[in-house]
């Protein structure tokens, strides 16, 4: 009930009628995970400087058909985020801008649900770029891998304390991680933890 009032109100604020099919009821099978890495984790005043998505169909990760963007940061690359994601200023140079990825993005998600691991923040940091953009927030249904683990696992924890790290996440499932914090890789493990949760 809530979330139709929210988006009531959100369509009204559409800026682009051409991007009205974000709204439709969406009644196929697949999935979009998604991944951002930034400059900070303040998306107030941190940028974008990849996105990775990729399409989860029939139990399958569609990695031939991968999101894979560079964007160019109008904030300086801090050195903390460059020890996390390894992305330094240089290798930027001949990224997009923004609102290109952004466009491209939204083109590449449609209407579909998407999927992650820490989505709120994510979802924060693109709603940002869509806001000015469009003049709304993304409408898609969003599916927290942490809160699917959550449900599944605290049932078998006598203390009902769950350890929702995702290391910890993937420990516990027997899934192989892969090099991290490189958005397309992230994505990956987020949907194989998605796929071990649903089957």
């Amino acid at each position: 009930m809530f979330k139709s009032i929210s988006n009531y109100f959100n369509k009204k604020n559409l800026k682009d009628a051409k991007y009205s099919y974000l709204f439709d009821k969406y009644d196929g099978d697949e999935y979009i995970c998604f991944d951002c890495e930034t400059t900070g984790l303040d998306p107030k005043k941190d940028d974008i400087i990849s996105i990775g998505a990729v399409i989860i169909k029939n139990n399958k990760i569609l990695t031939s058909k991968k999101f894979e963007r560079f964007v160019k940061p109008k904030t300086k690359l801090q050195a903390d985020s460059i020890k996390i994601h390894h992305i330094r200023q240089c290798d930027l140079e001949d990224a997009k801008n923004i609102d290109e990825v952004i466009t491209e993005f939204l083109q590449f998600i449609k209407n579909r649900p998407l999927v992650g691991y820490y989505l709120e923040f994510d979802i924060a940091m693109v709603n940002k770029y869509i806001k000015q953009k469009i003049g709304i927030n993304l409408p898609n249904k969003q599916i927290e891998v942490s809160a699917l683990y959550y449900d599944k696992v605290i049932g078998t924890i006598p203390a009902g304390n769950v350890d929702l790290r995702f290391d910890t996440i993937m420990k516990k499932l027997e899934l192989p991680i892969l090099s991290k914090h490189d958005a397309i890789n992230d994505t990956i493990m987020t949907s194989m933890i998605f796929l071990k949760l649903l089957d």
